[in-house]
């Protein structure tokens, strides 16, 4: 009798590090499973990054968390499926175990959907290229006017976008990047307290970077 398929998921969040992912396994569909996750523990929704699907997924997911451990102490917290590795890294590992399973895909994902190999291959540059930077983000690129209000979603706050790159909230005006800095609860601070704005402000339901994020793939 055949054993049933499963899967290993590699998940990213935009309340995250960068450098930080979570790393399971699901016998069902991961878009399920990812949704079960969202909970109020963590302010933004999972991302799916990748899966590899494989029959063997319980000794894979197993094989993947020692794989990283070894690597250095990159756990965040022993018993749990949280790593402070870089996503692209994570995928690294994940081809490199596919690679010894026979009936293991791997499938790459971007904004939750499935892409193609070519595709793939571009985010794992993008991963590894050091040199690869974006332009700083302006509210403009996302069509938000001055005026408008965005939502820190961690907390919930509402504040008036001031000009194409600031926000103002009390009187004060701030950076994206430094409002986080300055009110983000002290349970999902990192240690470097270096934070990509983008990813914690939220208009009309989708973060900063989601609406960036498509308007860059539709041009």
């Amino acid at each position: 009798m055949a054993m049933q398929s499963g899967y290993v998921y590699l998940l990213t969040n935009d309340s995250f590090r960068e450098d930080w992912v979570k790393i399971g396994k699901s016998s069902r569909p991961v878009d399920v499973r990812s949704k079960e996750l969202d909970n109020t523990a963590v302010p933004l929704p999972f991302s799916i990054y990748a899966t590899m699907q494989t029959s063997k997924y319980n000794e894979v997911e197993k094989l993947v968390h020692k794989t990283i451990d070894r690597l250095t102490d990159l756990r965040i917290r022993q018993n749990r499926e949280f790593f402070n590795v870089s996503p692209s890294v994570a995928l690294d590992i994940f081809r490199d175990i596919a690679s010894t399973i026979d009936d293991a895909k791997i499938t790459v994902y971007r904004n939750n959907v499935p892409i193609d190999e070519d595709q793939a291959k571009d985010v794992a540059k993008q991963g590894n290229d050091s040199q690869y930077r974006r332009k700083p983000f302006r509210f403009s690129m996302v069509n938000i006017e001055v005026g408008e209000t965005v939502t820190f979603a961690p907390t919930g706050l509402e504040v008036k976008v001031a000009d194409d790159k600031k926000i103002e909230f009390e009187g004060r005006l701030y950076t994206l990047s430094a409002f986080v800095g300055t009110f983000l609860p002290e349970d999902q601070q990192n240690v470097s307290g270096a934070y990509q704005g983008p990813k914690y402000f939220t208009y009309k339901g989708e973060t900063l970077s989601e609406l960036r994020n498509k308007l860059e793939e539709d041009h």
